[in-house]
């Protein structure tokens, strides 16, 4: 007689089940360095940004004898991104200077470009000393720049305190 014994091959649902538990380990150390990765990343985008725009105001500054552009001039971002007069940052297609910037720099926390005096806007802009800052809130400035930032006052800062404006030491 003829019997036929047939293997079955193939992992039992043990082997299976401890398969699953040990990728699910995995998976809940890895997924947190992940998001943590995306805010770091704004964090150094952001601190980038800053210091092309700080270095393109001081150079904007040294050829229009001194000045910093205006309050009112800087608000479009147009007369960073476009040709300028030498005496004034009036935009002319053949100006004597510029562009110092290519684009209008997007705060890469708020996702915006607009420029105020205080903190109602993604960017502050003091025009007499040509200081610029990111509107953050102090989660994010911690994110962006470490441990180390420091509040810097505004005047509507007591009407909106969970919107801070910082920059690194």
């Amino acid at each position: 007689m003829n019997i036929r014994r047939t293997l079955k091959k193939g992992f039992t649902l043990v082997e299976i089940l401890i398969v699953v538990v040990i990728l699910g380990i995995l998976a809940a150390v890895v997924i947190p360095q992940f998001t943590s990765a995306s805010e770091s990343a704004k964090g150094s985008s952001l601190v980038s940004q800053l210091q092309t725009i700080r270095s393109q105001l001081e150079l904007a500054q040294i050829q229009h004898n001194g000045a910093y552009p205006a309050v009112a001039d800087i608000d479009d971002w147009a007369c960073l991104t476009s040709k300028t007069d030498a005496g004034a940052y009036t935009t002319v297609a053949d100006g004597d200077f510029g562009p110092y910037l290519q684009q209008a720099p997007v705060n890469s926390f708020s996702g915006g470009s607009t420029v105020a005096a205080d903190n109602t806007e993604d960017w502050v802009y003091h025009a007499a000393t040509g200081t610029i800052l990111p509107v953050l809130t102090a989660a994010q400035a911690t994110t962006a720049f470490g441990d180390g930032s420091t509040v810097v006052a505004v005047a509507d800062m007591a009407t909106d305190p969970g919107t801070h404006v910082l920059a690194p030491e």
